[in-house]
């Protein structure tokens, strides 16, 4: 647009809130387009996040009552770039710092 050189690069995105439980998902994880789920935090007390993977690279990212991950997720899933699921499953492990 306007002479520059920029590419679109929007993540699907969408949220709900039901009640006590809030939810984002970014990214696009249709069944069967993904080999691993890997979950960070504790899905009892319904505060997690979980990512959906294909051959170690974050397709899709759906975080349940933990905030401000948003970015962090979407910058995992633009990367395209293989990730350790353990590092991903540590919630002590920034996400920042796995990409």
């Amino acid at each position: 647009m306007l002479g520059r050189h920029v590419s679109y690069d929007r993540v699907p995105y969408f949220f709900t809130d039901q009640y006590d439980l809030g939810m984002e998902y970014s990214g696009w994880a249709p069944p069967g387009s993904y080999d691993q789920v890997v979950v960070r935090g504790d899905t009892g007390k319904r505060e997690f996040i979980a990512f959906w993977l294909k051959e170690g690279r974050v397709l899709a990212g759906m975080n349940v009552n933990v905030w401000d991950v948003t970015e962090p997720i979407q910058d995992l899933i633009r990367a395209r770039t293989a990730v350790d699921p353990e590092a991903l499953a540590d919630p002590s492990v920034p996400l920042e710092s796995l990409l």
